[in-house]
């Protein structure tokens, strides 16, 4: 072989290495960044986030997570928008994407929606956008498609696109009323969330003892609400497991009146399973089950204990203890929202009254150790965490 004929093929193949390699960077960065945004993932911490509804300037509070539960301050992050400065009365304040790379808040004073990009304790802020609504307090995510839930005026349901940048955009006819279709006030409402399999919204309305499912359609469109009566008075917070859902029942704040009910779905629709099961507990509002589906948790603002829930696979649920008192928060701490870590290891629960947030070790039989708390502004709401 020549030289020349040696070095043009090697230069040929040099070539080739070289447009297999830019081919192989090019799929690499569009897959990690999502429509050719490139998002560097280098903290691999855990963490717990809240928000701290700051009438001013409202922002997200990080807790690092350490391997045995407990939390450390990590860092705030303003949201571009402003809070109330007091509680929303509902579950979802704050939600974290599936694959957990976005956070999202309500910003309820401003009628607003805030994206960050999560980078284990790190955030940065990608959008903040108008609700579709006014006094956004709920909202979830499946996918690139998420909705929120304004409680202000007459209410609605209003759907977003994620972005692969970490933007948001209004849904073409993706708003639906709540139960008073649209007319007169909101009639209370608690929670939005998707179904697991995100085929269906369900919401809560306290204020008509109601439970809405709405069917969404694969461009993101939901569709007409389907309406169920609550088996018990004043449904709160939900939560889903394999087959159906898990309802708290506050029953108006009546002293140790409240109660959870367990529905399934069919055909869309939900069928009873447990009907209003008696926590023996006070104001019931929040409801977080276990990622395995075998437990599930109220946490009871009106006596500052948090009640555990067998779930059987039936759906069917029972208390796991006989006073309803699986955890203890402290007495005038007012415990509301409650997230489980994705490891299911570790309840947090948010207590309005104290402004702390503790940490329970979930052990295999679903009883809860007190890990001790980490202290947030007053007023803060919503927590969830990766």
């Amino acid at each position: 072989m020549q030289i020349s004929q040696f070095l043009s093929k090697t230069t040929s193949s040099q070539r080739t290495k070289r447009r297999f390699f830019s081919l192989f960077l090019l799929v690499t960065l569009l897959i990690l960044g999502g429509s050719g945004q490139v998002f560097a993932r280098g903290n691999d911490a855990t963490a717990v986030y809240v928000m701290n509804n700051d009438a001013t300037a409202n922002a997200v509070l990080v807790f690092e997570r350490a391997a045995d539960g407990t939390l450390s301050e990590a860092g705030s992050y303003l949201t571009g928008g402003v809070g109330t400065g007091g509680g929303l009365g509902s579950q979802g304040a704050v939600a974290l994407s599936d694959n957990g790379r976005y956070l999202f808040t309500v910003n309820a004073g401003s009628n607003e929606i805030s994206v960050f990009a999560a980078d284990g304790t790190t955030l940065h802020l990608t959008d903040t956008v108008p609700s579709g609504g006014e006094r956004p307090i709920s909202l979830t995510v499946h996918g690139r498609i998420l909705y929120v839930l304004n409680a202000g005026g007459s209410g609605n349901i209003t759907g977003f696109f994620v972005r692969g940048n970490g933007r948001l955009s209004p849904i073409h006819n993706a708003t639906q009323h709540l139960s008073n279709n649209g007319v007169g006030d909101a009639p209370g409402p608690a929670q939005v969330s998707f179904t697991p399999d995100g085929r269906q919204l369900v919401v809560t309305e306290k204020g008509s003892n109601l439970i809405l499912t709405y069917a969404v359609s694969r461009s993101g469109q939901a569709g007409a609400a389907t309406i169920t009566a609550s088996e018990g008075i004043t449904p709160f917070g939900f939560d889903f497991t394999p087959g159906g859902i898990i309802v708290s029942e506050a029953f108006g704040g009546a002293a140790d009146a409240s109660a959870a009910s367990s529905y399934n779905f069919s055909h869309g629709t939900l069928q009873v399973v447990s009907s209003s099961v008696a926590t023996t507990q006070t104001a019931a509002c929040w409801v977080i089950v276990t990622p395995d589906g075998k437990y599930a948790y109220t946490t009871n603002t009106g006596s500052s204990s948090v009640t555990g829930l067998k779930v059987s696979p039936n759906g069917s649920i029972e208390l796991l203890d006989a006073n309803g008192r699986t955890g203890e928060t402290g007495d005038g701490t007012s415990p509301i929202d409650a997230i489980i870590s994705s490891d299911g290891a570790t309840l947090y629960v948010l207590s309005g009254g104290a402004s702390i947030v503790t940490a329970f070790h979930i052990a295999a039989d679903g009883s809860l150790t007190n890990l001790g708390h980490v202290s947030v502004p007053v007023g803060s709401v919503g927590i969830t965490a990766n």
